[in-house]
């Protein structure tokens, strides 16, 4: 049972590191995305999300999705290939950073 307990503790931690990117990296990094998902992330154009206050781990999981094609889109595809893990962790901290809308 501890074992289980120091397990998932490590493995929550670990997470946690992956996801750790820079803030005002990924805000600079973001100029490209504000053209679609507005300049606080929130976007005005119908059928794009709202990357504000998303989760970090989410905002990491589909742009590596979008980078390695296992979900494909004509639009965000070239956006994705080209990013390292560190400015896909920087985006999506900067991202979750922000306030969602209500």
């Amino acid at each position: 049972m501890i074992f289980q307990f120091i397990l998932a503790l490590f493995l929550v931690s670990a997470a946690s590191v992956v996801w750790a990117g820079d803030i005002e990296a990924g805000k600079s990094k973001a100029a490209t995305c504000v053209a679609c998902h507005g300049p606080q992330g929130i976007s005005s154009i119908p059928g794009y999300p709202h990357l504000a206050g998303q989760k970090a781990a989410y905002l990491v999981a589909i742009l590596k999705s979008y980078k390695n094609g296992e979900r494909v889109s004509p639009i965000m595809g070239p956006f994705a290939k080209p990013l390292s893990d560190a400015d896909i962790s920087d985006l999506a901290a900067y991202f979750s950073s922000l306030q969602r809308c209500k």
